[in-house]
């Protein structure tokens, strides 16, 4: 496998598993809710949908460690189609005819907490994954490529709380698919579900920095890729060939080389 082949299959790993988590969380998204624990008469509940989202936060670092902004921000807008493509065929699938005597109810329910998933989901996506990615690189340049456990966990844990409070403020009052008691006051209800998610996706950001730190030395050597918190650039990107070397100026009072000779 030549060194271009293994750039490409390492991007194309790295962007099919940010695609794949984020089309799983967006069709499980609010379907089930879970208690992960509880610190003292407080309930941790997350959504099952949020499971899986910390693994997006790791690939689009990994891609702006050795790719750079430009390639994790492309990615970022490429996950937005997806969703798009998700709400696609969510609505053609419920309003197309269907089988006479089939069972629907199970697709129209999760449909409808789909919608009201990605909906909410669009949005703190695209605020969580673009504040994620330019604060990866706002570090980055600040520590000159060094503190990489800076830029992993300083970028996430901020995206983080932007993307839990977005989802739960929409998905309430925009959706109205949250399991709020009526019989309580709905802030601090809207608060316990922030704090919970927020508490999930920020142990799991801590977690995966030494991941982070492991799979970025492995591949920089595998890929090839020299120098503290250098990327690859444009040139060496995924569709890009090598450009053929150029003759430097020849030296004073030398003769060109078709003259040579004469």
């Amino acid at each position: 496998m030549t060194l271009q082949q293994r750039r490409d299959l390492a991007f194309l790993v790295l962007a099919g598993l940010f695609l794949g988590t984020m089309g799983m969380l967006n069709i499980l998204g609010l379907t089930r809710f879970l208690q992960l624990g509880s610190i003292g008469s407080w309930p941790i509940v997350v959504a099952v949908g949020a499971l899986p989202y910390p693994v997006t936060f790791l690939c689009t670092d990994l891609i702006s460690e050795i790719w750079g902004e430009q390639k994790a921000s492309q990615l970022v807008w490429v996950g937005l189609l997806l969703n798009g493509w998700i709400v696609l065929i969510l609505w053609l699938g419920g309003t197309l005819p269907g089988l006479a005597g089939a069972p629907e109810a199970t697709f129209f329910e999760v449909r409808r907490l789909a919608f009201g998933a990605v909906g909410a989901s669009m949005a703190a996506y695209l605020a969580a994954q673009f504040t994620d990615v330019r604060l990866f690189h706002f570090w980055k340049r600040r520590t000159a490529g060094r503190a990489l456990w800076l830029r992993n966990n300083g970028s996430t844990l901020v995206s983080q709380l932007v993307d839990t409070s977005a989802v739960v403020l929409i998905s309430h009052y925009g959706s109205h698919v949250l399991p709020v008691r009526p019989d309580a006051p709905v802030l601090p209800q809207l608060v316990a579900f922030i704090a919970s998610g927020y508490l999930f996706k920020a142990v799991a950001a801590l977690a995966d920095t030494l991941p982070f730190y492991g799979l970025t030395a492995w591949l920089r050597h595998w890929l090839e890729v020299p120098g503290l918190g250098s990327e690859l650039g444009e040139a060496e990107g995924p569709s890009a060939l090598p450009e053929p070397p150029t003759a430097g100026p020849a030296p004073l009072g030398s003769s060109p080389p078709e003259d040579r000779g004469r």
